[in-house]
């Protein structure tokens, strides 16, 4: 009896483990990562040889949160690198989350609370992790220079423009490593020194909730930039990274701005006037943004754009040209940020038909599907 009792419990305990470490993480990130119900979207041939021609290039993608295999196609999330590479994809920033509090909204979230734990602890991250912002960040840009390794000559981990340069001569798509919130500097200023030697080139500076560097656009504090947040963008500005103001306060964008020697990205994100969103700062902050050299990468789910279908995207896309002029208006997709996209990475055709259904020429479809993220991150990124 106590023998049958005994297996018993470990066959429970199997199954237990089998379901939190193997069949939990994948429907989560299924659930959190759908791409809407369609049909195959009608592409004309004039749409696909445009798109051929462009060195499409996205700002936001959470890929290396999720456990499933980036360099194998998946049937579940928005990107890994054989739907990104289908897509047209040449430059790609891939932006570390290690933080993100329960109930998350736009409105108003505190920092007491993280969701990234039990994923970390359930997707079998390394058990330093666990408790560190720090070390996650860190397994994250591992992750993505092991894709780098195993991957081949069609896609390449980016840390400098030299990098990126060889990258597009050869076609292949570039990766550049970001983090989603400078939270996982733990109040250590030494850390963006060990990210940066990690390759961390885009530095966001908060995420959904106020951290050591100042207020979040979602916070409590509504306040600016602290001392060690001001310190994070002098080191920043220092070492030639890219400061991303896509969650911070509109205090801290406006502090950023008056004190950064070099132009600021706004990496996934809506315009205000287009879409009324507690997501989405003031089209007059976003004018100064582009005023100062900045770039501002439009999102494709409802938080950004209000309803998430190709053709209320290229409208934002449209209200962005007009509104900051076409060398500041980018993609930033926020694909695998737990969020709902009418389309996939491999898909990315359809939003240049999209564009040209919405009227913009030839050349604007070419800037700002890729065009002018290539040419910023050229002028941006450390010279070597």
């Amino acid at each position: 009896m106590r023998n049958m009792i005994g297996a018993g419990v470990a066959l429970f305990l199997l199954a237990a483990i089998t379901i939190v470490f193997y069949v939990l993480p994948a429907r989560v990130d299924a659930r959190a990562n759908r791409v809407i119900a369609h049909e195959p979207y009608a592409v004309s041939s004039q749409a696909r040889t445009l798109h051929e021609t462009i060195p499409v290039a996205d700002l936001h993608a959470d890929t290396f949160l999720w456990m499933r295999d980036p360099t194998r196609r998946q049937n579940r999330g928005q990107t890994d690198i054989p739907r990104l590479i289908e897509g047209g994809v040449k430059l790609q920033v891939f932006t570390a989350v290690t933080k993100s509090p329960k109930n998350l909204n736009y409105e108003e979230n505190d920092a007491d609370s993280d969701d990234i734990t039990m994923l970390a602890i359930a997707q079998r991250w390394p058990v330093a992790s666990w408790g560190s912002l720090f070390e996650r960040a860190r397994y994250q840009a591992k992750r993505m220079e092991k894709a780098d390794e195993q991957y081949g000559p069609e896609f390449r981990m980016v840390r400098n423009q030299s990098d990126l340069r060889r990258s597009l001569n050869v076609g292949a798509l570039a990766g550049v490593f970001g983090i989603e919130g400078a939270h996982p500097l733990e109040g250590k200023i030494e850390n963006l020194d060990r990210l940066y030697d990690d390759g961390l080139r885009v530095v966001g500076l908060q995420h959904f909730f106020d951290n050591e560097l100042g207020a979040s656009l979602h916070g409590t504090d509504g306040g600016g930039l602290t001392d060690f947040g001001r310190d994070v963008v002098r080191r920043a500005n220092e070492l030639n990274m890219i400061i991303d103001v896509a969650h911070s306060s509109e205090i801290v964008v406006g502090e950023v701005l008056a004190m950064s020697t070099r132009p600021v990205i706004v990496s996934h994100t809506g315009l205000k006037g287009h879409c009324d969103s507690e997501r989405n700062i003031s089209d007059d902050l976003m004018k100064t943004i582009a005023a100062a050299g900045g770039i501002v990468g439009v999102g494709f789910w409802d938080g950004a754009v209000c309803t998430p279908d190709l053709e209320t995207i290229a409208e934002a896309v449209v209200y962005a040209v007009d509104l900051l002029g076409t060398e500041h208006v980018a993609l930033g997709s926020d694909f695998d940020g737990a969020v709902t996209t009418p389309i996939d990475a491999s898909e990315l055709p359809a939003l240049t038909q999209a564009l040209l259904d919405a009227g913009l020429d030839e050349a604007t479809i070419r800037a700002v599907m890729g065009e002018n993220a290539v040419r910023f991150f050229l002028e941006n990124l450390p010279v070597d």
